[in-house]
């Protein structure tokens, strides 16, 4: 072989023809640097990775602020459907306990043949195991209010006792309806 030919083996002098040049990457690629009082100071991603050795990494903080104001239009739409809900619960509690103590009053009156005189007679009698419920409302189980009418409980005798329970919430319902008229 002569020497005037290059092949990209190491002949008599030291060339690298025929491999590729390994230059370092060069800043002149990027946009214009920014200077500070430090002095220039490059933005774009192959100068930091000359400066640093690592790929930059991190957010801005126009992308956090971004993300932060859709997290906030996101929660605009959620709270309200959250506070609804938590009515929605509420009344079905209120439905439920008014149910069980109307069923509970009903089934004292049977059982004694007379009706209650208070609601914690319907507790000393072993009728409401847990005590008298509290109104979800009020939060509050002193609140409940009662209706007392006489009641038959033979052919010509009437004892006045409980009847009904409602709500002792001044507050209306989604629907319209006050609480107390439940």
């Amino acid at each position: 072989m002569e020497r005037g030919m290059q092949t990209g083996r190491m002949t008599g002098k030291n060339t690298n023809v025929g491999f590729a040049s390994r230059r370092p990457l060069s800043v002149v690629s990027c946009p214009l640097p920014r200077t500070t009082d430090h002095g220039p100071r490059t933005t774009c991603k192959a100068a930091s990775e000359i400066r640093h050795g690592q790929p930059a990494s991190g957010f801005t903080l126009l992308e956090l602020m971004m993300v932060l104001t859709l997290i906030l239009i996101l929660a605009s739409f959620a709270i309200p459907t959250y506070q609804v809900a938590i009515v929605r619960a509420r009344e079905a509690v209120l439905r439920d306990d008014l149910y069980t103590m109307r069923l509970l009053i009903d089934q004292f009156t049977l059982d004694k043949q007379r009706p209650p005189q208070s609601l914690e007679e319907l507790v000393e009698a072993g009728y409401m195991r847990g005590g008298v419920p509290v109104d979800p409302f009020t939060r509050s189980n002193q609140t409940w209010q009662v209706d007392i009418e006489d009641v038959p409980v033979g052919a010509s005798q009437a004892v006045p006792g409980i009847v009904d329970v409602h709500s002792g919430s001044d507050e209306t319902s989604l629907d319209g309806t006050p609480y107390s008229s439940w």
